[in-house]
């Protein structure tokens, strides 16, 4: 399968910078370009990208709305593209916002060429991108100031779970990968991906990255918990 990525990003040369390092891979094409978040969701209607590689901060409609109108947009489609979010560590402010807009995960700016290619794959393959490090970094620096929508209704959600599936979600949200949770609890990753989506589909979440929010709203893991 070929994986079609949009990139947006005011700036020119990261967008000829990015295409260059995505289109050096032979699973990955590059389909179109925008400078602007109106201009992203009018490429993805028309172009029907399978990840929008999404800067934050742009003239006009940013990031952070442009995440939130494809997003929205796609629920009432066929055709659901991933979001991938870029950012800077002066921006961590946006993160959480562009998380709860709908995006699937988000990368620095200065990320490697392999982990931003690895990255793409992950979030085409419906997972999302939770790196440990800015996560500790992000919800240490934010999670006090979290909405707290969950915290009435969350106990009953968290009984559905069983005690393995318990365990695995504390995992997401510490950020390991299906790999090093399955190392950890000595099964195959088959088996974690199975708890993972029973996680998911039992606390009604989107992906990993509702997962680990959810998991520091209710208190499952607290701000430094992370390794």
């Amino acid at each position: 399968m070929t994986i079609r990525v949009l990139l947006v990003d005011d700036q020119p040369l990261l967008r000829t910078g990015f295409r260059l390092i995505l289109e050096a891979e032979p699973d990955i094409t590059v389909v179109g370009q925008a400078g602007d978040g109106k201009d992203a969701q009018e490429q993805t209607r028309a172009l029907l990208p399978d990840v929008v590689l999404m800067d934050i901060r742009m003239p006009g409609v940013d990031g952070i709305e442009a995440t939130r109108r494809i997003v929205r947009e796609a629920a009432s489609g066929a055709h659901v593209p991933k979001v991938l979010v870029l950012t800077t560590f002066d921006l961590d402010e946006y993160i959480v916002e562009a998380l709860r807009a709908g995006a699937s995960g988000f990368l620095l700016k200065d990320v490697p060429p392999d982990e931003l290619v690895q990255a793409i794959r992950v979030v085409a393959d419906g997972d999302a991108i939770v790196a440990p490090s800015v996560t500790r970094r992000l919800l240490d620096r934010f999670a006090a100031k979290l909405p707290s929508a969950y915290q009435e209704s969350t106990p009953a959600r968290l009984d559905r779970l069983t005690e393995r599936e318990l365990e695995v979600l504390k995992l997401i949200a510490k950020g390991m990968s299906n790999a090093e949770i399955a190392a950890k609890l000595v099964v195959s990753e088959t088996t974690v991906k199975t708890h993972v989506g029973n996680v998911l589909t039992k606390l009604g979440l989107r992906d990993r990255v509702q997962a680990v929010v959810l998991a520091y709203e209710t208190g499952l893991i607290t701000p430094g918990a992370l390794p």
